[in-house]
């Protein structure tokens, strides 16, 4: 079991590190991880059901590392995909006001679980038949209701609790480095005011805007590709001064349009158009 269950971590880690986690297309990537993640958890809950542990070690081995490891990053794209589905439209203030309140919730965890996460980040050893132990979880220890809701067949009460120490450690990252980019934003359009002393104006639809910002990043011409969606739209917003609100939504309206790309189809007719005027003259 231990092998086994060290090679679908291992592909997991590779798969991860394909993503981008501050992509434009990261709503829809985390839902795929986490209908993937579940699967995977899925699969292994069947197999450890008739699967008897060869010594006590090897499941606290289980339920305190591994099954926590896999847990842990369903939890984590669950999270992101909540997140970024529920950021607010607005300025960056009001995005970074959003941002911290999520990282005020996981200070808050960690204060609830204090003795919990000491113990578990300490590698402390002495509870671990109560806590990592099928059947054999101690009330009086760190109770968590949670415990009540598990499959006791594959869950302690605990592992849970663990996946979520290490996937609100992960998303600690996450949102920090959220806050980050948020700033280089800021600067990047600071700059950009201050460069365009004269404002050009979009007059077209919102839509048109957005489907040429989509179409920019998609072809990878602009910083080799190294280039998120976000960044795209603050920077025509800001040159054109226009608030290009939900993009996202937008973007899902395109892929429903029967006409995918209606406005670069615009772009190219008026081209020739004019090219085809200029040869006539």
């Amino acid at each position: 079991m231990k092998e086994e269950v060290d090679k679908i971590l291992e592909q997991i880690e590779v798969d991860i590190s394909e993503i981008d986690l501050y992509g434009y297309d990261i709503i829809e990537t985390s839902l795929s991880m986490v209908h993937r993640l579940q699967t995977v958890l899925y699969d292994l809950r069947i197999k450890v059901q008739t699967y008897v542990f060869p010594n006590k070690e090897d499941e606290i081995l289980f339920f305190k590392t591994q099954k926590p490891e896999i847990l842990a990053r369903l939890l984590f794209f669950y999270k992101i995909y909540r997140i970024e589905t529920q950021c607010p439209n607005g300025s960056n203030e009001v995005i970074r006001n959003y941002i911290n309140r999520e990282l005020d919730n996981l200070t808050y965890f960690f204060n609830r679980n204090l003795d919990f996460y000491q113990y578990y980040r300490s590698r402390s050893t002495m509870y671990d038949e109560y806590y990592f132990v099928r059947g054999k979880a101690d009330l009086r220890l760190c109770t968590d209701s949670a415990q009540f809701d598990k499959d006791p067949n594959f869950s302690t009460g605990y592992d849970y609790k663990v996946a979520k120490i290490i996937a609100n450690e992960m998303l600690r990252i996450y949102l920090n480095k959220r806050l980050v980019k948020l700033e280089s934003n800021n600067q990047i359009e600071d700059n950009l005011q201050r460069c365009f002393k004269y404002p050009f104006r979009f007059t077209g639809k919102k839509a048109y805007l957005i489907e040429l910002g989509y179409s920019l990043v998609s072809s990878g011409d602009i910083n080799n590709g190294n280039v998120e969606i976000k960044e795209i739209m603050n920077f025509l917003s800001t040159i054109f001064h226009i608030d290009l609100g939900d993009y996202y939504a937008s973007y899902i309206a395109m892929k429903e349009r029967k006409d995918r790309t209606a406005y670069l189809h615009h772009l190219i007719d008026n081209l020739v158009k004019r090219m085809n005027e200029d040869d006539m003259k």
